[in-house]
């Protein structure tokens, strides 16, 4: 048995037990995500497994397993598709190829704020978007803050389009995020996250985009010391339950998996709002230049043809319109 296979059957003889489907006796749900130990999202997840414990009376407990213990982001998806994982944090990126909806708030420029993309994900988009995960084996409980990512370089300050003309800038493996990069006039570069850092200092890739805790937990400043705020995507993480697991749980236990999860949440966006602030303050007194004169306007005219090759459904261009009327866009 490879280690594949063992890591599916192990989760798999969890959630039989944690349900009561084995004699050996009642164990732990999992639950997987990649982030370090201390990261907002983890520090989340043990907030869930502590709320749905005593919701349950202990019948259902949560063991996280932060740091990609059990695989990669594209790994645990699909061991959650299997049941071989009960409970897993995950970027939207993997999810964009299997459920649609989830493009659309990866799209560009699409929230004006965090504000904003709070109150759409909590509202009627939000819902509909963690709908389309039941197509697919899994179902969508929570959305989970990843902040605002902009661009940082080795040594270019980006304020307008014809700053990013020849840089190469690691993305994601989406479509989406090449796509966005090659509009705003840099060469995307698919990577691997693990490979960034090394990539930069080997002159393999000009820099990268992510949100502060990432680029400063990854240490990346060390080697792309500019930063400049594009904040070009503020597209939110999912919290999803296997629907193996989901069918097994009686109706009152499912209504407790819920309510934890919508608890976790505010826990999720205080503890990211407070490592936003200290993550810049870290990286700033390390000399990273912050860029905050970016032109925006700009870079947004740019994304149109983005928005039409992405959300190319009349249910998908109507969840973009739903979401741009949505809470604070009108606030």
């Amino acid at each position: 048995m490879n280690r594949r296979a063992a890591m599916l059957a192990a989760g798999a003889f969890g959630t039989m037990a944690a349900l009561g489907g084995c004699s050996a006796g009642p164990r732990a749900l999992m639950a997987a995500d990649s982030q370090p130990e201390n990261y907002p999202t983890v520090a989340a997840l043990r907030f869930f497994a502590a709320e749905l414990s005593r919701l349950t009376d202990g019948r259902l407990a949560v063991d996280v397993y932060p740091s990609e213990q059990l695989g990669g982001q594209s790994d645990t998806l699909e061991l959650a598709q299997l049941g071989g994982i009960d409970f897993i944090r995950i970027n939207s990126a993997p999810l964009n190829v299997l459920v649609p909806e989830t493009l659309v708030p990866s799209l560009p420029f699409l929230f004006h704020s965090i504000a904003h993309m709070r109150a759409a994900m909590d509202g009627a988009p939000g819902r509909a978007i963690l709908s389309g995960l039941s197509r697919h084996g899994l179902i969508g409980l929570a959305f989970y803050d990843s902040g605002a990512r902009s661009i940082y370089t080795v040594d270019r300050a980006v304020r307008e389009p014809a700053d990013m003309a020849g840089l190469k800038i690691r993305v994601q493996t989406s479509d989406l995020f090449v796509s966005m990069i090659e509009a705003m006039g840099g060469n995307a570069t698919p990577m691997a996250y693990g490979e960034v850092y090394q990539g930069m200092v080997q002159g393999v890739i000009d820099g990268a985009e992510n949100n502060f805790p990432s680029y400063e937990s990854s240490r990346h400043f060390e080697v792309a010391p500019v930063y400049s705020l594009t904040r070009h995507v503020m597209a939110p993480e999912i919290l999803a339950m296997s629907k193996h697991s989901w069918d097994k749980l009686s109706p009152q236990d499912r209504d407790a998996v819920v309510q934890a999860a919508a608890a976790s949440v505010p826990v999720m966006r205080e503890l990211w709002d407070r490592q936003v602030v200290q993550s810049r303050e870290i990286v700033t007194a390390a000399g990273v230049k912050i860029v905050d004169d970016v032109d925006q306007d700009a870079f947004s005219q740019l994304m149109h043809p983005i928005w039409a090759q992405y959300a190319d459904t009349p249910e998908l261009r109507r969840l973009v319109e739903d979401i741009r009327n949505s809470g604070e866009a009108n606030g």
